[in-house]
């Protein structure tokens, strides 16, 4: 697992970019957001596509009353209808149950993922059926504290980035992407402070959301 470089991000790309400076200035540091390797994280972030961060964190909140320990065991004593009545659509049960059964079959060790650097990191999860780009940039970012990812086709992101740098409507993801790689080897620090910026920036009040921000779920597609 990497060290979280992030404070060393917020100033690089602050005295690098007025923007973040002035992000800085304004917000301070974000949050720390950062999760174990379990999971449960997977599962939430999983349950985060293409729906609302709200909808998501519902469904985990109820896949929790009724389990306690959202782990691979426990959620495999659940059949697909118990986990649709806690929020699931039924091709999420199926995403959620076969990364249960991969873990307990000794196929998939998500604290050896942590250690791996970032892209290895993300070839290793992608090969995962339901785990998407997003999904794997997300986990590497939160989990593994590596320094330069962009979650690409982060709607929230997209639309931090055009109100702080003041362009006319929100581009396309191509268009997003290419902007953001002006900000390597920094990535994850940019991304954390747009999305601390989306959520109000200084007056932003951490919820239950397992400290995750809305990726997919608020895509426009």
């Amino acid at each position: 697992m990497h060290a979280d470089t992030s404070t060393g991000g917020y100033s690089a790309l602050a005295g690098a970019h007025p923007v973040f400076a002035e992000l800085l200035r304004k917000n301070g540091d974000p949050p720390g957001w950062r999760r174990p390797p379990t999971f449960a994280t997977l599962t939430r972030l999983v349950l985060e596509q293409q729906v609302s961060l709200a909808s998501a964190n519902a469904a985990f909140n109820r896949l929790e009353t009724r389990i306690g320990s959202v782990s691979p065991s426990n959620l495999l004593t659940l059949n697909d209808d118990e986990l649709r009545r806690d929020g699931f659509s039924r091709q999420k049960a199926g995403y959620v149950r076969g990364i249960a059964e991969m873990i307990e079959a000794s196929d998939l060790d998500l604290e050896a993922i942590s250690r791996l650097e970032k892209e290895d990191a993300i070839e290793r999860l992608v090969a995962i059926r339901g785990v998407g780009r997003w999904t794997a940039s997300c986990f590497v970012l939160f989990v593994n504290g590596a320094p330069d990812v962009w979650p690409t086709g982060d709607r929230a992101l997209y639309v931090s980035m055009s109100r702080v740098l003041g362009l006319d409507g929100v581009p396309d993801r191509e268009s997003c992407d290419h902007i953001a790689t002006a900000w390597s080897p920094y990535r994850s620090a940019a991304a954390r402070m747009l999305w601390h910026d989306y959520l109000g920036g200084k007056n932003y009040e951490p919820t239950d959301s397992g400290g995750f921000i809305d990726g997919e779920g608020i895509v426009s597609r």
